[in-house]
Order: structure tokens, then sequence, then C-alpha cells
């Protein structure tokens, strides 16, 4: 993300001669504050519908509930970042060093933890389907909480070089959050780019296939449309972060040629910065999709927001007004199992 707000200030020294990116910043300087400011409002409600439905309806029961409530508390805090790069993308880094050195981190954190849950939740999904006996004893509510524990430290790690190299630096009279490696600089870039790549797409990438191929294979030999939804929903989820995050992850990795010099051309870089604006805004708006997903492919979630619109919203309004009680529905714990893979669990919602 810093590197899309450092456009046109770090490409004098890069290929010898100076490469003006005039036109570069006044597209950045509205298009990006316009489109990071509709992907804040929509992942900020849509996550946070998601967490309200989990904590008053489902009740945290499996381990699949947790892993959803993660997703949306890691997408809360990618959305949370994002009007502090909005308003500098629009004018200048004004909220110092240690703020630019948080939201760095915390913007990081929620990536990098996004996709791990994902990847949990495919795990998770072939576990219930394809080892159904192994995963009584293995898909627990315990299980799931230190399985997301060990997804945050590891999410948490994996974010800690923006902690230690992003810098609130002034140049030419405009203040930027950036990387700031202090030696070694081309071995840093490659490597940032790498671990996004690495890390962010192949081996969840990997993972993944291995998991729906075996999950595809199972379903064919057995007739149960609930388990099949459930499946179509989680696929869905993966599909999008894919086909959002694959095409900014290879711009970015072109970026990094530019950065250590591999690419030389004024005119390739100039468009690479057009792509990665693009790209990374697109990207972006996977935080929001999620939350749509559910409703449109989860009966169970369709009829819990349902259920809060009628019980905490429209009730508040007009029962009170009208002298009727307000209704609430809690799902039975009868109808579930914590360590169960039944047709109630593998749904999912």
């Amino acid at each position: 993300l810093k590197s899309t707000a450092d456009l046109g200030r770090r490409a004098l020294g890069t290929f010898g001669t100076p490469c003006s990116k005039a036109g570069v910043r006044r597209f950045r300087s509205w298009f990006l504050p316009t489109f990071y400011s509709l992907v804040f409002l929509f992942g900020l409600a849509g996550n946070l519908l998601v967490v309200l439905v989990l904590l008053k309806y489902k009740r945290l029961r499996t381990m699949t509930d947790i892993y959803l409530l993660n997703l949306a508390i890691s997408d809360l805090l990618f959305v949370l970042a994002l009007p502090f790069w909005s308003y500098f993308v629009a004018d200048e880094w004004v909220f110092g060093n240690g703020f630019c050195k948080l939201i760095s981190w915390v913007y990081q954190v929620g990536f990098y933890s996004g996709i791990f849950f994902i990847v949990l939740m495919s795990i998770d999904r072939y576990l219930a389907i394809v080892h159904v006996v192994f995963a009584l004893k293995a898909r627990t509510v315990s299980h799931g909480i230190v399985t997301s524990v060990v997804v945050w430290v590891i999410a948490g790690t994996a974010a800690i070089p923006e902690i230690i190299f992003s810098q609130s630096v002034s140049e030419y009279n405009y203040t930027m959050c950036k990387l700031v490696y202090f030696k070694n600089q081309t071995t840093w870039n490659l490597f940032t780019a790498l671990e996004t790549n690495i890390l962010g797409l192949l081996v969840p990438f990997i993972v993944m296939l291995v998991c729906y191929t075996e999950i595809v294979k199972t379903l064919l030999r057995c007739r149960n449309n609930k388990k099949k939804k459930a499946v179509k929903m989680i696929f869905a989820v993966m599909l999008v972060f894919f086909l959002f995050w694959t095409p900014y992850n290879i711009v970015l990795f072109l970026q990094c040629l530019v950065d250590i010099g591999i690419i030389r051309e004024c005119q390739i870089s100039k468009n690479l910065d057009y792509a990665i604006q693009v790209t990374q805004t697109v990207a972006f708006f996977h935080c929001s999709l999620n939350p749509i997903i559910y409703f449109f492919m989860g009966q169970k979630f369709k009829k819990y927001i349902k259920l809060f619109f009628k019980n905490y919203i429209f009730s508040k309004i007009f029962c009170k007004a009208c002298g009727f009680p307000d209704t609430v529905y809690f799902e039975s714990s009868g109808s579930l199992y914590t360590q169960s893979t039944s047709d109630e669990d593998i749904s999912a919602f």
C-alpha cells in the first residue's frame, strides 16, 4: 500500500533520467480515496453484521463458527486501516511515526490472517466431509480456538517488518508513511514481494487445491445436498479471494522488479503504477464480499439476518411503541454438536 502512495517520488533514481508521474499522482489522489471509502463503509457494515449474528444466534458452538468469526474480525482489521490510507493518498501522512507503524502492521495482519482463516475453513470442510470419523475428535471448539490463536500469532509475526521498517518521512515537502530499509534495500524489497506472494497466494492455493480436490471426489460418491451447499459457500469465499487478490499480487511482484532495477523503462513503470492502484482497489473489495456470499448462499445466515433486523432494529422502533414484546431466537443446543459432523454442523450457515 505504501508503495502506491509513494508513486512518482522514487522514480528519479531508478531510471537514470527523470520519469514524470504527475498524471499518476493526479489519478491516485481522487481514485484511491473514493474507492477506499466505499470499501470501508461496505466492509465495516457487512462484517460487523456477521460478528453480531454469530455472537447472538450461533453462540460459537462449532469450529466453523470460530473460523467465521475470526475471518470477519480479520476483515474488520483490514478495513479499519483504510480511512488513514485514504487521507494519506488524498493529502499526506499527518498521523505521526507511531501510527504509521501501527496502521501498517494492522493492515498487514488483517491481510495475512484473512487468507489463513480461509485456508482453515477449507481444511475444516475437508475434515468434515472426507475424514468424518477423525473429524468427530478433531473438529471441536477448543481446537478451533487453539488454531485461531496460532493463526493470529503467525500473521502478527509475518507483519513484523511493517513495524520495524515503516517510517513517517518527509521528501520534497511531502510527508509519507513508507517502508524505509536502512540497508540491503534491494534484498528487502525482494523479500517483501516474495513473502506476500508465497504466504498470501502460493501456499494457500496449494492447500486449498488439495482439500477441494478430495472434497469433490468424496461428494461424487455420495448424495447430500446440505454438504454440497456448504462446500459451495466455502468454495465461493476461496474463489473470490483468489480472483480479487491474484492480479494485485502479480502486479506487486512486477513492481518489485522496478524497485530493484530489473525493469527500467519509464512507460512500463507508469503502466504498473496505474495497474497497482486499480488491482489493489479490486483486491480490497474482497473483504466486503464475504458477508454477501453468506447471505446469498447460506440459508441459515439469511434467516439470522432477518431475525436480527426484526428483533433488534424494527422491534425497537415499532414494537415498543405498539406495546408488542420483542422476539428473540437462539440456535438450540440440541441441533448442534461440538464434536459432530452432522448435517447441521456441515451446513455451517
